[in-house]
């Protein structure tokens, strides 16, 4: 199943670039190298309990990490809420396919999640020019 990737709503798809997890990923990396952006893709883990470990998606040249996310499930919740209390100092940043409800109740949406617990966000495949251009080490 390399070749192709699953969307829950139009099932199994062909990938449109296998040294990407994912065809969102996939459009990202498009506009980044479009955009003539340096970047690095899933090139560093970081630990983040003592059994697992945090592979960042996209690592720009100036230390903003991007997690590109079309589902944004319970478990990665959880997990970036943990990375982030044990490595405050990463600058982790969510770019989300669409803002998504967390939950069938309708209350709280992908947006709402970043804002409560202070994580950068953007809808859409692009990384903003503004977090691209910021100088190593700003937040």
């Amino acid at each position: 199943m390399a070749n192709w990737s699953f969307n829950r709503k139009r099932g199994f798809r062909k990938r449109i670039d296998k040294s990407v997890r994912s065809n969102f990923e996939a459009h990202i990396k498009q506009n980044l190298i479009k955009a003539g952006v340096a970047f690095e893709y899933e090139a560093v883990s970081y630990p983040y309990t003592s059994t697992h470990k945090y592979t960042p998606d996209f690592i720009l040249s100036n230390g903003v990490i991007i997690e590109a996310k079309g589902l944004f499930l319970p478990e990665d919740r959880t997990k970036h809420l943990r990375i982030k209390k044990e490595h405050p100092e990463l600058d982790i940043r969510f770019v989300f396919q669409k803002d998504q409800w967390l939950t069938k109740s309708k209350k709280t949406k992908y947006s709402d999640w970043c804002k409560k617990n202070g994580f950068m966000y953007h809808i859409g495949d692009s990384i903003p020019l503004a977090w691209i251009e910021e100088k190593h080490g700003s937040n």
